[in-house]
């Protein structure tokens, strides 16, 4: 009875999974585009699709037309997928949605994603804030909308944002059309950079220029917090920066001290000191300076003592200087030989001691 049970209750799980795949109930993928909804003409724009782990092939499909607009295989690690458009025009602008494969079957499609382009029309509308430029947390802000030319829609982008643009039907007030935006309750979630468009109920997707840059900065309380934080991560940078520069500096000066100590020992080590002793040694034994009475030949030694390190013993380098003089004699100079050569002259010795 219970393997029965078993597999009626598998056959079941089985068919009742097969019918929900049939049926395209898998989960639908997000769809989002890359740097935004809003592109000026001729600019790209990627789209991406992501679903999950599994998918075998992305379908990008744009509204009014019956075949796939593009179809891409999934990125690492499987779960989506990218669509490029390399120049945005007016036959790239509309409604997309993208759906996924697996083996299991297809998944549903996304929600729908609005590309317009910017640029078409000619006029530029304006864009203030009421009641002031600063706006504080709590109450509701008005953004005001409008161009001295006749338009059906207004639309208000926030840069950076990942839901689409707000759209308002215009009004004629004044001679101008306008478009009152209202942001109630105001949070720190508001606090960014505004700009807004216009366009004709003919071509939707087409837009005006775009509005000058409106920032809303939000202060007061906590809410404010998104536009008070950015003082002090700027402060903080600049103190990394400064100390980091600070430390380079005393680096270098560090590695120029020593490399000028270490060149001024290498340029002192040649350069000993060195105590001379002279000595100067007459033949006789004499003093220095004497005159020797019967001439002759005596030496002058000099040592040089270099200075040595602690750790070596001192050595002394003997120099021997000799000095020949014939000094004045009272006898008369020996006669020559009986073989007519002159007389030999008289030899020479010194003995010098190196200590």
């Amino acid at each position: 009875m219970t393997p029965t049970l078993t597999a009626l209750l598998c056959l079941g799980l089985s068919v009742g999974v097969r019918t929900q795949v049939q049926a395209g109930t898998l989960p639908k993928p997000t769809i989002w585009a890359e740097p935004g909804s809003v592109i000026p003409w001729w600019r790209p724009v990627t789209i991406w699709c992501q679903g999950t782990l599994g998918a075998r092939e992305f379908r990008l499909h744009k509204e009014g037309s019956q075949r796939p607009w593009d179809t891409q295989p999934p990125l690492e690690p499987g779960h989506k997928a990218k669509f490029s458009i390399p120049h945005m025009k007016e036959n790239t602008t509309g409604r997309y949605r993208c759906y996924y494969h697996s083996r299991t079957g297809w998944s549903e499609r996304s929600d729908p994603l609005v590309l317009r382009m910017s640029g078409w029309l000619r006029d530029t509308p304006s864009l203030s804030v009421q009641p002031g430029p600063t706006v504080a947390s709590g109450p509701s802000v008005t953004l005001l909308c409008q161009s001295r030319l006749s338009r059906d829609t207004f639309l208000l982008s926030k840069e950076g944002a990942a839901h689409p643009p707000l759209l308002l039907k215009s009004k004629s007030q004044g001679g101008q059309y306008r478009a009152e935006f209202s942001l109630s309750p105001v949070t720190a979630a508001h606090w960014g950079t505004y700009r807004c468009y216009s366009s004709l109920s003919s071509d939707p997707y087409l837009l005006s220029q775009p509005s000058n840059p409106l920032k809303l900065p939000v202060s007061g309380g906590a809410p404010g917090l998104g536009w008070h934080v950015n003082v002090p991560i700027t402060g903080s940078v600049a103190f990394v920066v400064i100390v980091l520069l600070l430390f380079l500096l005393i680096r270098y000066l560090c590695q120029e001290r020593r490399r000028k100590s270490d060149a001024a020992v290498n340029d002192t080590q040649p350069a000993e000191r060195v105590q001379l002793d002279h000595q100067q040694n007459r033949p006789d034994g004499g003093p220095r300076g004497g005159t020797h009475p019967q001439g002759g030949t005596y030496a002058q030694v000099i040592k040089i003592k270099p200075r040595a390190a602690a750790s070596e013993a001192p050595q002394d380098v003997t120099y021997a200087q000799l000095t020949h003089s014939t000094l004045r004699r009272e006898t008369t100079a020996a006669p020559p030989s009986q073989s007519g050569e002159p007389p030999a002259e008289p030899s020479v010795y010194a003995t010098l001691a190196i200590h």
